[in-house]
């Protein structure tokens, strides 16, 4: 069926396949983000695989589905009295990111049962495995995530959220690097302009910048200060790194802005390298995650002046998946010999 010491051959059905598997990952981050946005991840309190196939039809379904709501602490303490309209806004949220997974998890495993059955994932098979194996624990950090907000809480933990945003992005870097590997692109070497080490310490710095977002958006942080380049009217806010950085929005912010001008200044110095000395791919990808940098920044401050308006903040989530996504094909470009 397939030999996994055999080397990996160009498959490009399965490259598509594996876009198709980002492209719904990054279709869960947005909507995973409009549910935190919207206080809606804990409108649903059971995990029932079956049952959430299909949403409340009924009015006696909804019925039981705010009877459960109104026992849990986000309702009693922050939320008492909504309507049944109200209730369903946040209710739908939930549901679509939990039936997108669903669909997600059938859009992985059926291709990849025909695909390994078909030896199509030769040289790819334990990749593959791997990558379908965070998946299913993607799923279950949700749930655990859900779970810190059900026990006497009125949000989910920012520290579960961090993490299962977090897994987010790695399964997004694993599905396109495999995606690039099988599509067998680019057919050449081409030259950053920069150290070959540059695209992975950029990397690392981003994802500590998303995991920092998550924080603070998890933390209710993103709506603390609406001033810039100051916070609460000072460079260093007032209070920042006294206590717990869960608790303290000054340093949340802080720490946010400031990496954000870190993973701005680095990657606008590797694209200005890849402009100056840099030729094919590398260049055109590391010229992209220049231009989504400097978008993101943009996004970021706006973000901010406007008190984190619903739309600019789901858009500077999208365009963090796109630099991150730019990013790891920088990484792969560079790789390839």
């Amino acid at each position: 069926m397939f030999d996994a010491n055999t080397p990996a051959p160009r498959q490009p059905l399965v490259g598509a396949w594996l876009i198709l598997v980002c492209v719904l990952v990054f279709a869960m981050v947005m909507v995973g983000g409009a549910t935190r946005l919207t206080d809606s991840g804990l409108s649903i309190t059971q995990w029932d695989l079956a049952k959430g196939l299909m949403p409340p039809l009924s009015a006696e379904r909804w019925a039981a589905e705010f009877a459960r709501y109104r026992q849990t602490a986000e309702y009693q303490m922050q939320n008492q009295g909504i309507s049944l309209g109200a209730f369903q806004y946040i209710y739908w949220w939930e549901w679509a990111h939990r039936f997108l997974g669903k669909m997600l998890g059938l859009a992985f495993a059926l291709p990849f049962v025909f695909f390994t059955v078909t030896g199509r994932l030769r040289g790819r098979f334990w990749a593959t495995l791997v990558l379908f194996a965070l998946g299913a624990a993607q799923g279950a950090i949700g749930w655990w995530m859900v779970m810190s907000g059900l026990a006497g809480r009125v949000d989910v933990s920012p520290i579960r959220l961090a993490v299962h945003l977090g897994m987010a992005f790695v399964i997004l870097a694993m599905a396109l690097w495999l995606a690039l590997d099988a599509w067998g692109w680019p057919r050449r070497a081409s030259k950053l302009g920069a150290p070959n080490w540059t695209p992975v310490l950029l990397l690392a710095i981003l994802f500590a910048q998303i995991i920092l977002g998550a924080i603070l958006a998890g933390a209710d942080g993103g709506r603390a200060y609406a001033d810039w380049p100051t916070i609460g009217g000072a460079y260093w806010p007032h209070g920042a790194f006294e206590g717990a950085l869960l608790e303290n929005h000054a340093t949340q912010q802080l720490l946010h802005r400031s990496l954000g001008y870190l993973v701005g200044l680095f990657a606008a110095v590797m694209a200005l390298g890849a402009l100056r000395r840099g030729e094919g791919a590398a260049k055109a990808v590391a010229l992209l995650v220049g231009a989504l940098v400097t978008l993101q920044v943009a996004l970021g401050v706006a973000t901010v002046l406007t008190g984190s308006h619903l739309a600019l903040s789901l858009g500077h989530q999208a365009n963090a998946g796109l630099l991150w996504l730019a990013a790891v094909a920088t990484a792969w470009v560079v790789a390839v010999k």
